[in-house]
């Protein structure tokens, strides 16, 4: 009984995903974070996101991995700013 190490809290093994999509129909980007990037993606692409809706479909083009979601939500805000975007364009040519 109660030998071995404790058990990890669940939690600490979420890792966060800052994406990049493109709307292949018009090219537009959109950048968001999330802690399940898979269904992120499908949902962005079956209508479920406000702004993308009626302009996919939607293909991940970039996509960054966080320990926590504040440290992901930074980094969303900088890829939103004039500096993430210019970094965005040279990264996806």
């Amino acid at each position: 009984m109660g030998s071995g190490p404790p058990k990890a809290d669940k939690a600490q093994y979420i890792m966060y995903a800052v994406y990049v999509l493109k709307s292949k129909s018009t090219g537009k980007r959109y950048i968001g974070q999330t802690a399940n990037l898979a269904k992120r993606v499908c949902d962005h692409n079956n209508g479920m996101s406000k702004y993308t809706k009626n302009r996919g479909p939607w293909g991940l083009v970039y996509q960054e991995r966080y320990g926590s979601r504040s440290e992901a939500m930074i980094r969303e805000k900088f890829l939103k700013s004039g500096k993430g975007r210019e970094m965005l364009d040279k990264i996806n040519k």
